[in-house]
C-alpha cells in the first residue's frame, strides 16, 4: 500500500515536471527501471524489506532531472529526502535509498548488493533486444541538449560506453552480457 502511494506521488510529479526534451530520462525509463529492479530482486533472492527500498530508489533515481540535468542524482536524493518522510520512511532508510541513487551516477560505482542491483536495472537495456529503440531515445535527448551533434559522434559515444560498461549482478552478467556484446559489434561494424 505504502509503495503504491509513493509510486503514484513520484510518477505524477515526473509527468507534470519533467522537460518534454527528456526523450530517454522520462517516466517510461523510470517504470522500466522499477520493473527490472523488481525482477532482479526476485532472481537475486533479495529480502522483502530490501526489495521495498530498491523499488523506491528506482522510482526516485532520475527524479532530479526535474531540477537539472546536471548532478541529477544529488537532486534526486534531495527530492527523496523532501518527500519520503511524509510516507513514514526513517532517516536510515532514506540514507540507503540515496546511496543506491548515487551509485547510478556514470561511471557507476556500486558498493553494496543493493547498489549493484539498481545499477544493473538502470542500464539493463544495454543487453536487451530493445536496445536500439531505447538508445535512439537517448540519442534524441542528447541531440536536443546539444551534447552530441551527429550520428557519427553518437556511434563513438555508444562504442566507448558499451566497451567500458559491465554488469554487477550474477543474473545480468549471465543474461545480458552476450547481447550487449552483440550490440557493440553491430555498432562497430557500422562505424565509419
Amino acid at each position: 500500500m505504502q509503495l503504491q502511494q509513493i509510486q503514484q506521488k513520484i510518477i505524477q510529479l515526473l509527468e507534470k515536471e519533467l522537460s518534454p526534451r527528456l526523450f530517454y530520462h522520462d517516466v517510461r525509463h523510470t517504470l522500466d527501471v522499477f520493473a527490472v529492479t523488481e525482477e532482479l530482486c526476485k532472481l537475486e533472492g533479495i529480502s522483502e524489506n530490501d526489495t521495498f527500498l530498491l523499488k523506491i530508489a528506482a522510482l526516485f533515481h532520475d527524479s532530479g532531472f526535474i531540477i537539472s540535468r546536471y548532478d541529477h542524482e544529488m537532486n534526486s536524493c534531495k527530492i527523496a529526502r523532501d518527500l519520503l518522510p511524509d510516507f513514514g520512511l526513517s532517516e536510515e532508510q532514506i540514507q540507503i535509498i540515496c546511496g543506491m541513487i548515487m551509485a547510478t551516477k556514470i561511471p557507476q560505482t556500486p558498493k553494496t548488493e543493493l547498489e549493484k542491483i539498481i545499477c544493473d536495472a538502470d542500464l539493463d537495456y544495454l543487453g536487451r533486444p530493445d536496445y536500439t529503440l531505447i538508445a535512439n531515445q537517448l540519442f534524441l535527448e542528447l541531440k536536443s541538449y546539444d551534447v552530441i551533434q551527429d550520428e557519427s559522434a553518437w556511434r563513438r559515444l555508444q562504442i566507448n560506453f558499451l566497451k567500458s560498461h559491465h554488469y554487477f549482478t550474477k543474473t545480468n552478467m549471465e543474461r545480458r552480457t552476450a547481447m550487449k556484446e552483440k550490440q557493440l559489434q553491430k555498432i562497430m561494424s557500422t562505424h565509419e
